[in-house]
């Protein structure tokens, strides 16, 4: 295995946290701006009030979420699989 494989399955590694990591994130960051914008306009200052939807937000977000970041990941462990299966023979 070369510098540049390692390297690239480094990369491809990073690639997958940040795009099965990314709709839990992007639903969360949106549901805390909404809830950020609601407590300035009332000037209610409960910490636990983003708390809950978010954490709701995400549990939902992972529901709908999670045939296609199984499908994703499981998709890379196969790739992963072929790469190493070649130098084995070795």
């Amino acid at each position: 295995m070369t510098d540049m494989m390692v390297i690239d399955v480094g990369r491809q590694a990073l690639y997958m946290v940040l795009l099965l990591s990314g709709p839990m994130l992007l639903l969360s960051l949106v549901v805390g701006l909404i809830i950020s914008i609601f407590q300035a306009a009332t000037q209610i200052n409960e910490m636990t009030l983003t708390f809950i939807p978010k954490l709701i937000a995400i549990g939902l977000a992972l529901l709908f979420f999670m045939p296609w970041m199984i499908h994703q990941f499981s998709s890379f462990f196969h790739q992963l699989m072929a790469m190493i299966e070649p130098m084995l023979r070795i």
